[in-house]
């Protein structure tokens, strides 16, 4: 019952029209233009970066009920397709707007979360997931500090990495995907995720051009990784307790 309320939610923020449309790919996947969905999908998702952390779940519902109703996969077809014609622009997206830029990054780690075959990751997903969390990594993202996030939208709300200062959005982002789905690409890439996680070890170590909040950032995922892709009870009350001051 939780479920379908859910995606209601996340389709608010569209016009009624395109409300409609996404509510019969849901319901009725054989009636729209699929791959017209796949498309207002990821547009929306470039712009919005709150619906582009939750579109993932929405697009595997629409690949399941294209699965059961025919058994074919045109909407995920056309949503692969389309990451991949952005992907191939992300230095364009990037110098043009870093708020797609960052949007981007969320949606295709969220499409990675979500999408499996055969119960496991897409591979086809791996390195296009794994170069964009490199060009995260970069100290010219790192020291990158423009505000891309809208209010109440912090990491950690109310902890040390929350103090009332913009949050690095690029440092941001690398983090919270690496929380998100850095246990399921080292399994299936050992070899760059230790090179990925040398360039942010690097990286919390620039001498000139690092917040102290991207450093504590950094040095969180640092610890989050070393410990299993888990978080310990001290690093839980270093990092997630409340700051008093």
């Amino acid at each position: 019952m939780g479920e379908p309320s859910r995606e209601e939610y996340k389709i608010q923020s569209f016009d009624a029209e395109t409300q409609q449309l996404l509510k019969t790919a849901l319901k009725d996947p054989g009636a729209v233009d699929l791959e017209k969905v796949a498309n207002v999908i990821v547009d929306h998702s470039l712009q919005d970066c709150v619906f582009s952390k939750e579109a993932g779940r929405m697009c595997y519902a629409i690949i399941q009920a294209e699965s059961k109703q025919a058994g074919q996969s045109v909407f995920r077809r056309g949503l692969l397709n389309r990451l991949q014609q952005e992907y191939q622009a992300r230095e364009q997206l990037r110098a043009r707007s870093l708020q797609g830029w960052v949007c981007y990054v969320t949606f295709i780690c969220n499409i990675f979360d979500y999408l499996r075959v055969n119960n496991m990751p897409m591979m086809a997903l791996v390195n296009p997931v794994y170069d964009c969390l490199f060009r995260l990594a970069q100290p010219d993202s790192l020291s990158k500090e423009e505000e891309v996030r809208g209010p109440g939208q912090s990491t950690m709300p109310g902890t040390r990495v929350d103090q009332g200062h913009p949050l690095p959005p690029q440092v941001d982002c690398l983090v919270l995907q690496l929380h998100r789905v850095g246990e399921q690409l080292e399994k299936m890439n050992g070899q760059r995720m230790d090179e990925l996680f040398v360039l942010i070890r690097d990286g919390f170590l620039l001498p000139t051009g690092l917040s102290s909040l991207a450093q504590l950032l950094l040095l969180e995922i640092i610890e989050f990784r070393a410990a299993g892709w888990k978080t310990t009870p001290a690093a839980h009350k270093y990092y997630y307790s409340e700051v008093s001051d």
